[in-house]
């Protein structure tokens, strides 16, 4: 074993040491701690190990709330302070830009965070048969396994999810089909008929229709632990409740007098009350008009084209699935928006110069791509010297690193300037970091 100092944290919330210069990366151990670890794997330029001692533990080391913690992959963070999560993701994304996009924002958004237990309202569990462990499991993967952690409780889930686990193995034990039944996707929200109310939604993937003996059981579960139990035969596009009349999901963004309707299988982000505060915060900073033209780029159901559209402007928004804008469309005529708002669908990895030009002129510019990024989107819009850019940008990232390298090219290549940039904590105890940035083509 070898003894190190752990100077900071990796965008995967494994310590950073350096033994004889060569990177270290030590998985339990934080910022500030000395531990003794052992060597799991080397490569040439970096090793990988985990921490076995604690000589010296950094004030931010707290005690993790789950049992499950260190053998479930769903959270990485839990023995870390939330204080010291947003900080290291802080960092991380100051790093990304400096060291990837080779920009500096002018100035540093506070962070966003809220509460850091109970808010994971979307969630997709693995569901197994594997009767060495007693039946079924029902929960997240095991680190960096494909096997499915033995759970009868999750903290970053809604208590009333968490309670629900046990029962979830006991009736999937008892189905026919339970070697048929891979997954169940979890949606949390209001009732759309009475939004004051929550609904839970538990979607089953079944391989092989359940029998009716096993819908017996389904429908009984449904009543007694009041959810509603839908079948997901297909495709996301296939799922459909298991009682005809279930109510309708929605969720809500009060500043703006949005309601969003949705199923459970569309993407919504999984932390509500965040999402709240990172729809204010991308509005002020985008700073849309009366009268202005904007664009939403990657819009899924409308989360920033609705509340720009509130706001007065005319806005677009372009995403890569049909049912999508369809979706979009739907829910900007709910909210009395479809007016001002227009929805098309197109490949924006596949962005070029010659697809943008029918939007242009724009005022500006929404950008919330998945991980991947948006860098032909970045590439194809009119540098900031052209009278038909918008003047404004907030791009919404999942992904330093990619936001970096789109940064790169915004700042060197379209010539705008890094206004500003901050991190948003949507998802605590694990290292993933979401951001957002302004870009400002008047510097």
């Amino acid at each position: 074993m070898v003894t190190v100092d752990v100077a900071a944290l990796d965008y995967e919330g494994r310590g950073v040491a350096r033994v004889e210069g060569k990177a270290v990366f030590v998985e339990g151990a934080l910022p500030g701690e000395t531990v003794a670890i052992e060597t799991l794997r080397r490569k040439p330029t970096w090793d990988l190990a985990r921490t076995v001692r604690i000589d010296v533990a950094a004030a931010d080391r707290v005690a993790p709330r789950c049992p499950h913690f260190g053998v479930c992959g769903g959270c990485t963070l839990q023995h870390a302070s939330p204080s010291l999560q947003v900080a290291a993701k802080q960092r991380s994304l100051e790093d990304a830009l400096a060291r990837i996009g080779r920009v500096t924002p002018a100035t540093l958004l506070p962070p966003i965070h809220g509460p850091t237990w109970g808010y994971r309202t979307r969630a997709r569990l693995s569901v197994r048969h594997v009767a060495k462990k007693g039946g079924v499991l029902v929960g997240f993967h095991e680190r960096k396994s494909s096997y499915v952690a033995d759970m009868r409780e999750c903290h970053v889930l809604p208590p009333r999810i968490s309670a629900l686990l046990p029962r979830l193995r006991e009736l999937v034990g008892a189905l026919t089909i339970r070697d048929r039944l891979p997954q169940v996707e979890v949606a949390v929200g209001a009732r759309l008929d009475a939004p004051g109310v929550e609904l839970v939604v538990l979607v089953l993937r079944v391989l092989d229709p359940p029998t009716p003996e096993d819908d017996a059981q389904l429908r009984a579960f449904a009543a007694d632990h009041d959810v509603s139990l839908w079948l997901q035969p297909g495709g996301p596009g296939s799922a459909a409740p298991l009682e005809g009349n279930a109510p309708a999901l929605a969720y809500a963004i009060p500043e703006f007098g949005i309601t969003m309707p949705f199923s459970p299988t569309e993407f919504t982000q999984v932390n509500p009350q965040i999402n709240e505060v990172l729809v204010r915060r991308a509005i002020g900073l985008l700073d849309p008009r009366q009268g202005e033209r904007a664009a939403d780029f990657f819009c899924g159901l409308g989360n920033f084209t609705l509340p720009i559209a509130r706001r007065g402007a005319e806005v677009v928004g372009i995403e890569g699935s049909d049912a999508t804008v369809r979706r979009a469309r739907e829910n900007a005529a709910f909210n009395g928006l479809a007016a001002s708002t227009r929805f098309e669908t197109a490949n924006l990895f596949a962005a070029t110069a010659e697809s943008i030009a029918p939007l242009l002129p724009l005022d500006k510019v929404l950008i919330d791509p998945p991980r991947e990024g948006a860098v032909e989107l970045a590439k194809a819009l009119p540098p900031a010297i052209d009278e038909r850019s918008p003047r404004r940008i907030v791009y919404v990232s999942c992904n330093p690193a990619t936001l970096a390298r789109d940064a790169a090219v915004l700042v060197h290549d379209r010539g705008y300037a890094l206004a500003a940039a901050g991190v948003v904590n949507m998802f605590p105890h694990t290292a993933h970091v979401e951001s957002l940035a302004l870009f400002t083509r008047d510097g």
